[in-house]
């Protein structure tokens, strides 16, 4: 599929799920489809994505903010947000990008929310105060077995240490995977689960098919 750019507004296009689902590589497939097509894209990552959000990443994903617990973890996770929205996201945005994001808000909701026990409310404060108006234009949710995930994240380490999050139990990964699917459930204008237990290639022709369906169809049709 191939697309002339158009002057349109930029978007901002999500990567969700659990671990090892493939989010990193589908995220740089579609970047190389749409720069195919002529579009500016940014790619970047949660947490992290400019420079004091990724020493919060390291902090995060170290373990060392565990011991306070998930609200502690969600209110950290929340202020790299709000660095890396105001910082990268909404000035990318604003001068017509497409911004790519391996995991937002979502997972916070997942992880701290859901799994954490942190109130929702309290979650969509943060949330807010972190985000404001520079919400995801589609949230794609990459579904997986969760030992399915956990194997692959496995087999794609080379020895790096495991995080503070793949070093959970089966059981909270299990729950992880169905507060990723509820949150697609509840949200299914934004929201899209693709079965990533296809073809790596697979997966990236329905994510292209998905981002063209929503984005770009109404762009060929009048450039014929």
């Amino acid at each position: 599929m191939t697309f002339q750019a158009t002057p349109e507004k930029g978007r901002f296009i999500t990567f969700e799920g659990g671990e090892g689902v493939g989010k990193s590589t589908q995220l740089a497939r579609l970047a190389e489809h749409l720069r195919d097509c002529g579009f500016e894209v940014v790619m970047t990552r949660e947490p992290g994505g400019t420079p004091k959000a990724e020493k919060l990443r390291a902090f995060l994903l170290s373990g060392r903010a565990a011991p306070l617990g998930p609200l502690a973890e969600a209110a950290l996770f929340s202020a790299a947000r709000a660095d890396h929205v105001e910082t990268l996201i909404a000035p990318a945005l604003k001068r017509g990008a497409w911004v790519l994001c391996d995991r937002f808000a979502d997972s916070t909701r997942a992880y701290q929310g859901a799994r954490g026990g942190v109130d929702a409310k309290t979650l969509a404060l943060l949330e807010r105060a972190a985000v404001g108006d520079t919400r995801p234009d589609l949230t794609i949710m990459l579904d997986l077995p969760a030992q399915e995930g956990l194997t692959r994240a496995a087999s794609r380490r080379h020895g790096e240490e495991v995080d503070r999050f793949e070093s959970e139990a089966p059981a909270f990964h299990d729950e992880l995977r169905q507060a990723f699917l509820d949150i697609a459930e509840s949200e299914p204008e934004r929201c899209c689960v693709i079965d990533a237990a296809m073809t790596i290639d697979d997966v990236a022709r329905a994510v292209q098919r998905l981002v063209h369906d929503r984005f770009l169809a109404h762009a060929a049709q009048a450039a014929q």
